[in-house]
């Protein structure tokens, strides 16, 4: 593929052909590889505004092919923004960039340094993944509104207004039921799960993929700097590599095994990325 700005949309038309060749046996697949996170706001909590639809895929056989990111995180060659911009209130090329970028898109600027900073981290941890930040976007605004479900705000710390909890997982209609496992911990119910935070986690799966994800020696669901960092590991789990046709799809039938789930994330990233391509 070319290094051309037509070539570096976040899900362009390799992971299109892939939704084409999927098309017919996508209920199948998504039978085969079973639910991961498997709740979120979506089901549970009722859908936010419905996001764009993907177009849709021409109906031809292609194989899956490389994915271009839609547009490369700010840093550069850079893999993770210093310690000196973390902490800082000026000169942070991230903090800049998302600045613009919000200007732009319905994201908070605060929201876009999480993903972001999440995409960066995971250059250096998984290379191999490639994992990107517009993906992050896309599942972030389908699963919470990127922190701000039912009015909250997303504040200058990552972590919403007031915390965001899922409905009990307890088996009734369209409900997954999981008795509780973290006594009540994450989600304050001591019955039944609850997906919890803006990347809605189940507690039970963060607590395998918790993450620090702003370096304050705490993983917390509910800061949207460790639950999108600990999204992007989920997704490059068993050594998925996120920039192929076949590995974006099954990463995100990995969170959320519902087809149209992964159209909606497919679409959102595809808008997200080409802004951000433009405030480069």
């Amino acid at each position: 593929m070319t290094d051309s700005a037509s070539s570096r949309r976040a899900l362009p038309r390799a992971v299109r052909a892939v939704l084409a060749v999927l098309g017919r046996g996508a209920l199948a697949l998504t039978v085969l590889l079973g639910t991961g996170l498997g709740v979120g706001l979506v089901s549970a909590l009722g859908r936010p505004a419905p996001a764009p639809q993907a177009a849709p895929p021409p109906e031809r056989e292609i194989a899956p092919a490389d994915v271009r990111p839609g547009a490369d995180a700010p840093g550069g060659a850079q893999p993770e923004p210093t310690s000196e911009e973390q902490g800082g209130d000026g000169g942070d090329p991230v903090r800049e960039w998302a600045d613009r970028v919000a200007a732009v898109v319905d994201v908070p600027s605060r929201a876009l340094v999480s993903y972001v900073r999440a995409d960066l981290a995971m250059r250096r941890r998984q290379p191999d993944c490639r994992v990107d930040w517009a993906t992050l976007a896309g599942i972030g605004r389908v699963e919470s509104n990127h922190g701000r479900y039912g009015g909250r705000r997303l504040g200058a710390d990552a972590v919403p207004s007031s915390p965001i909890i899922g409905v009990p997982l307890d088996g009734s209609e369209d409900v997954r039921a999981i008795t509780d496992t973290d006594d009540g911990a994450l989600d304050g119910d001591p019955v039944h799960d609850r997906a919890v935070g803006p990347m809605q986690f189940i507690p039970s799966t963060w607590a395998k993929w918790s993450t620090d994800g702003n370096a304050d020696g705490v993983g917390d669901p509910h800061n949207l700097d460790d639950a999108a960092m600990a999204a992007a590991r989920y997704l490059c789990a068993g050594g998925r590599d996120m920039r192929t046709g076949e590995g974006w799809w099954n990463g995100i039938l990995s969170y959320n095994n519902s087809v149209s789930y992964a159209r909606k994330v497919f679409a959102l990233a595809e808008s997200y990325a080409e802004a951000g391509e433009r405030r480069q």
